[in-house]
């Protein structure tokens, strides 16, 4: 793996963990109710989408080795462009279900074990 597709993979790995921190013992009653914590949210999920579109231009088989990731890039481009539409169940559905699931692949392309 190039040096520069360890890094992005990492700063995955950090935005996931930030939304993790951001989120624990929150509910999406208190997402809904705090705009820092929305904003915090989705720029971490913006890092997360520009970071594996960068990685797919740079190394597509490291890439596909992530699941729903052009699905990912999807949403970062629609909270980047579509800003107006994004619904926070939604949102909050990505946060409970699927990060865990792509913080846990990243991880173990990384070769880390937490």
């Amino acid at each position: 793996m190039r040096l520069e597709s360890k890094k992005l993979l990492e700063d995955i790995r950090q935005a996931c963990e930030h939304i993790l921190e951001f989120t624990k013992n929150k509910m999406l009653s208190d997402y809904s109710s705090d705009e820092l914590l929305r904003s915090g949210v989705e720029r971490q999920f913006e890092i997360v989408g520009e970071a594996l579109n960068r990685l797919g231009k740079s190394e597509p088989e490291l890439t596909n080795q992530i699941s729903h990731y052009k699905r990912i890039i999807s949403f970062r481009n629609i909270l980047i462009h579509a800003y107006d539409v994004i619904e926070d169940p939604v949102v909050w559905d990505v946060v409970t279900k699927d990060l865990p699931v792509l913080n846990g692949q990243v991880r173990t392309l990384l070769g880390q074990e937490y």
